[in-house]
């Protein structure tokens, strides 16, 4: 599995950029009118994506690109970064959707998080691909590994914040086109095949 891990990963880059492109395509789905179901699926999501996507960060690429970097600052200012998404997220873990603050919460994390997101995008990245050329596949490869070890204990959560936060009129087109195919597919295992053949 290690080897085809290392065929289909994405460099770390872009890996990196999908992550950046999934809590904010999460987040466009947030809004105040939103249930509170939904709203607390896609805030767990968001958080849950956005600490192991910090994890892999600060244990592959960041060190990565810290040897080869000449000027680091960059990468030192992700740190502080991080923490401070992780405090935010600590707090939101600790409100319920109905709290008057808990949106309120969720934007001053996004807000954070899009800051991140384009100082990595316009600095960070970029400099990662001149310096670590030679090494974004295997670094991909090594994040993809990490990440499915990560996401290995949180199978579970991720499942029902993933049917929590579709619409519920999705996920009763599913239910019925899943019936559907079932309905057809015994059907056509029922009927008689065709008798034997003339001799």
């Amino acid at each position: 599995m290690s080897t085809l891990i290392g065929k289909l990963s994405p460099s770390v880059t872009n890996l990196i950029r999908m992550d950046h492109a999934h809590v904010l395509a999460t987040f466009q789905q947030f809004h105040a009118g939103t249930g509170v179901r939904k709203k607390q699926a896609l805030v767990e999501s968001a958080c849950l994506a956005l600490e192991i996507h910090a994890q892999l960060e600060e244990e592959i690429f960041y060190p990565a690109l810290r040897e080869l970097a000449s000027d680091t600052t960059i990468v030192e200012k992700s740190f502080p970064e991080h923490s401070e998404m992780r405090r935010l997220i600590t707090r939101l873990r600790g409100m319920v959707p109905t709290d008057p603050e808990y949106d309120n919460a969720f934007m001053e994390l996004m807000r954070d998080v899009m800051h991140h997101v384009a100082d990595e995008e316009t600095t960070l990245l970029p400099a990662a691909e001149r310096l670590l050329c030679e090494r974004l596949g295997d670094l991909g490869a090594e994040m993809t590994r990490r990440r499915l070890q990560l996401l290995g204990s949180h199978a579970g959560e991720i499942a029902s914040n993933t049917l929590r936060s579709f619409p519920e009129s999705a996920i009763v087109m599913a239910s019925g086109a899943m019936a559907a195919g079932a309905y057809l597919f015994g059907r056509a295992g029922a009927r008689p095949g065709p008798g034997p053949a003339p001799r």
